[in-house]
């Protein structure tokens, strides 16, 4: 179906100081069928060190990628940073008003909807709470962008080479240098 609506704009300042400054992400509609765009955005972002806490309430006791998966956000252990939605934009009003009544047990600041994920009234809700509302975008995709990962796989980049970017091996440009990657306990 053809969107009317534009889609959302953000700066790249603003997805790289989310990127940065976040560690812990509880992704709703977190799927364990190896297939699924929900399965591999957290294998990549747990490869990347970020703690990702997998919220599915058909899964709740499981695992998927060696994480725990919860029933819902009031379930879900804090800290987290972003409450990352990966189910339908009918489904984020709801998820929203569930994320805002955790918000100060959680601690997060920002709402991640995914691509295709636009819920203006979402948005709304979470805006009025004072978070940062990010929709339509994947931070998987987000970070490999900004990292010039993507680049590097030869994506947009108008140029054929054969040459990682020195940043990538350093683990991107939105990594922290000197920062301590997470523990098992973490």
């Amino acid at each position: 179906m053809f969107r009317k609506d534009p889609m959302p704009t953000y700066s790249d300042d603003l997805i790289k100081s989310i990127l940065r400054s976040s560690r812990y992400i509880a992704m709703v509609g977190a799927s364990g069928n190896e297939n699924r765009p929900s399965y591999f955005a957290m294998k990549y972002l747990l490869d990347k060190g970020f703690r990702v806490r997998p919220v599915n309430p058909g899964m709740a006791g499981k695992k998927i990628l060696n994480q725990e998966v919860y029933a819902s956000l009031k379930e879900v252990p804090a800290p987290i940073d972003i409450v990352d939605i990966f189910r339908g934009p009918e489904y984020a009003p709801k998820i929203v008003a569930e994320a805002l009544a955790e918000k100060d047990r959680l601690g997060f600041k920002v709402v991640w909807m995914q691509l295709g994920v636009i819920s203006e009234e979402a948005a709304a809700m979470a805006e009025a709470a004072g978070l940062t509302v990010i929709m339509d975008r994947c931070p998987k995709i987000e970070y490999g962008r900004l990292s010039g990962e993507i680049g590097w796989m030869g994506i947009n980049r108008k140029v054929i080479d054969n040459r990682k970017p020195k940043l990538f091996s350093k683990g991107g440009s939105l990594m922290i240098e000197g920062r301590a990657p997470l523990k098992d306990g973490d």
